[in-house]
């Protein structure tokens, strides 16, 4: 049996040339767009990262710190001879707030006073403390990366207890959207306690 092959003698294949120069350049503008997108996606989610992450976790950890020392003390200490929470370690004097004090100390329960305020922007004296980036207090408000205000006020219709509200507030965010983070912490403190 005889089989004949047409093959040709040079078999015929395609041209394996790479991309040209313009082919090239559209793939890079492409991709640089995408990367571009990406970095302004980038950008946001760092800044609300600094903002929600980190500011506001300090001003609600500060909120604390200032709370836990506002209940560590007596029910009835006020300005006339109060405990000064604007400095640490906190001392007892005559321009110390501590809890706003009672109209009469020896009742049973004691008459609670008010005293204090949450505006960030206009604070009540010796209801107000500035603190650095560490979190340690500063003496003036030149330096203040964060502020905490307090207020002591009394619940209507409740005799022997104090309601303490706490607002820690960041100086600054980071970015231009946004509020600056703060934190509000609220607990009530009853008599003799």
């Amino acid at each position: 049996m005889n089989c004949e092959h047409n093959t040709p003698a040079t078999p015929s294949r395609k041209s394996q040339a790479g991309m040209s120069l313009l082919e090239c350049m559209i793939s890079l503008a492409i991709l640089l767009v995408v990367a571009g997108a990406l970095m302004g996606l980038g950008a946001i989610a760092l800044s609300t990262t600094e903002t929600q992450g980190h500011l506001a976790a300090r001003t609600t950890e500060y909120a604390q710190d200032k709370m836990e020392q506002l209940l560590a003390l007596k029910f009835c200490d006020g300005p006339t001879n109060g405990t000064d929470t604007t400095v640490f370690p906190a001392v007892v004097n005559a321009t110390g707030t501590g809890l706003a004090g009672c109209n009469n100390p020896g009742g049973n329960p004691p008459t609670a006073l008010s005293g204090g305020s949450l505006d960030p922007t206009s604070p009540a004296t010796g209801y107000v403390d500035y603190l650095d980036t560490s979190g340690n207090l500063v003496a003036s408000t030149a330096a203040w990366e964060y502020i905490r205000a307090w207020q002591i006020s009394v619940p209507t219709g409740s005799a022997g207890i104090k309601q303490i509200s706490v607002l820690a507030q960041a100086h600054y965010s980071i970015g231009s959207q946004g509020q600056v983070p703060q934190s509000t912490v609220v607990a009530l403190k009853t008599f003799p306690f």
